[in-house]
């Protein structure tokens, strides 16, 4: 089992920047991919972007490419998004999941074991 919690999400400017924060509860997730999503309300949840714990290969949605970042701290067990040049579009709430999967499926929501509760992005156009 693993438990994913979610922070760093808040109110931010169009143009801006804001860090998200997903804690694991498991010792290691060298087995696991970790992927943000984000819905936006009356819309689908939908993919944001992914790493492989033990890869660190990362892959993005075209709609982030180039703003946003993800990353590892494998001693904190804490996987990062960093977001700049922050878009109305942007809104929503982010949630991070995790997959022990290898297969060659990761954007969807079904791709995806164990989900954290979300944090609230909003930006201010």
């Amino acid at each position: 089992q693993v438990q994913l919690v979610e922070s760093g999400g808040g109110l931010v400017q169009a143009g801006g920047s804001l860090r998200l924060s997903c804690a694991a509860s498991v010792r290691s997730l060298s087995d696991y991919r970790l992927a943000w999503f984000r819905q936006a309300p009356g819309k689908e949840r939908e993919f944001v972007s992914v790493i492989g714990w033990r890869s660190n290969r990362s892959f993005y949605s075209m709609s982030v490419e180039g703003r946003f970042t993800v990353s590892i701290d494998s001693a904190k067990s804490t996987v990062y998004l960093q977001m700049n040049s922050l878009e109305f579009e942007d809104t929503a709430v982010y949630f991070c999941a995790a997959s022990s999967s290898t297969g060659f499926s990761f954007r969807q929501p079904t791709d995806y074991t164990f989900w954290g509760q979300g944090t609230q992005v909003t930006v201010s156009s």
